[in-house]
């Protein structure tokens, strides 16, 4: 079963880490619904919000990858509302 979900990345700017996280999302573009980002200038910091439609294992493997980058921090829900 497929479920909905969100995945929240929060890093600090930094080029490198930033292309690592488009390749990850583009691998993973077939449970991706959508996504925005927001840089803050001020702090060097962004933030990006992931809407994801996928199992259990599919979005975990996208968090615990995301989770796995230098100066990334994620947090992912996943709703109860199943999708058959």
């Amino acid at each position: 079963m497929k479920r909905m979900g969100v995945i929240g990345i929060v890093l600090k700017q930094d080029g490198g880490t930033a292309l690592a996280i488009q390749s990850l999302l583009s691998s993973f573009s077939d449970i991706i619904i959508g996504r925005m980002g927001v840089p803050d200038k001020e702090t060097g910091v962004s933030t990006i919000s992931v809407i994801v439609k996928g199992t259990n294992e599919q979005i975990s493997a996208l968090s615990g990858k995301l989770g796995k980058l230098n100066q990334v921090y994620v947090k992912s829900a996943v709703t109860s509302f199943e999708i058959e």
